[in-house]
């Protein structure tokens, strides 16, 4: 029997669920999100994650609200964020709040900002 991998890093990935998007839209802002909190991540934290095979985590919040908060506790932590704001070009208005994006991380800091939110 093989054994399951242990992931000491992750990335958090968040959207909203209050805006009308298609599968599609969602999909496009989340790796948004991903990209750009990669590229605030730190080398150490990059190299670990890379390493583990990048596991990635998508959540949802009911709200923009909810996003400002989860990106300022993890700023706190000093966890690398990314808010994403949309250009407006298909499917919602310009400079509307999408998505954030969260580390990567270690698993267990970002589990004490994320634990309360449910999976996409």
């Amino acid at each position: 029997m093989s054994k399951e991998p242990v992931f000491k890093w992750k990335q958090c990935l968040v959207i909203r669920t209050d805006i009308k998007m298609s599968c599609g839209k969602k999909c496009a802002q989340v790796a948004h999100a991903a990209i750009m909190a990669y590229e605030h991540a730190g080398k150490e934290a990059k190299k670990a994650w890379l390493s583990e095979g990048q596991k990635k985590v998508v959540l949802k919040v009911s709200g923009e609200r909810p996003l400002y908060e989860l990106k300022a506790a993890a700023e706190l932590a000093g966890i690398s964020t990314s808010l994403i704001q949309d250009a407006g070009m298909t499917e919602i208005p310009p400079g509307t709040i999408t998505a954030l994006g969260l580390g990567p991380a270690k698993s267990e800091d970002l589990d004490q900002i994320t634990r309360d939110l449910k999976l996409l």
